[in-house]
């Protein structure tokens, strides 16, 4: 019996080849490395499947003839951090969007039972200088405004832009926003 570790990327594979009566046998055993790796892909495609279930609460409506970016500071690279965390970095970037100068407005994104809410930003820009905002504040993806019609844009993913439909369908609009825990 011989083994054979070839090392590919951030994985492992480890093969044994066997003789057996002429023929060869292969067992390939996939190292944790590997495991995670795959895991990993498996959140990164949930996580994307729920940005395109976002929705968006909004104190004021927004002309449908506008361009903007919705960025938000909350959960970079996905990971769940505390309210206390996030409201530290929800002010880092307001305070970025308001040293550039970019008009903006407080709004949050929203999973469609509530149970999931972010503080985020509409932010008057272009799509570039918003990817590269999002980028800044390790965020996944933003989202993108264009004459009502919403895109899913990546930051960090690699993923392809999504076109989710009318933005305006997304849109609930309410009298103050609901505390985000």
């Amino acid at each position: 019996m011989s083994l054979i570790l070839l090392k590919m990327a951030n994985f492992q594979i480890v093969t044994y080849i066997t003789m057996l009566g002429g023929a060869y046998e292969f067992a390939i055993i996939i190292a944790p490395k590997l495991e995670k790796l795959l895991a990993m892909n498996d959140s990164v495609e949930t996580l994307w499947r729920y940005y395109k279930e976002t929705e968006f609460l909004l104190t004021q409506s927004l002309s449908s003839q506008l361009s903007f970016a919705i960025i938000t500071a909350h959960n970079p690279r996905g990971e769940v951090l505390t309210p206390c965390q996030n409201g530290l970095l929800d002010r880092q970037l307001q305070h970025e969007i308001y040293r550039l100068g970019l008009p903006y407005r407080a709004m949050i994104g929203s999973s469609q039972d509530r149970k999931h809410m972010e503080k985020s930003w509409v932010v008057a820009t272009d799509k570039a200088s918003a990817i590269e905002l999002g980028r800044l504040f390790n965020q996944n993806a933003i989202y993108y405004v264009e004459a009502d019609k919403l895109q899913l844009v990546p930051c960090l993913l690699a993923k392809e832009e999504a076109f989710l439909g009318a933005f305006s369908l997304r849109v609930n609009r309410v009298q103050e926003f609901p505390d985000i825990v």
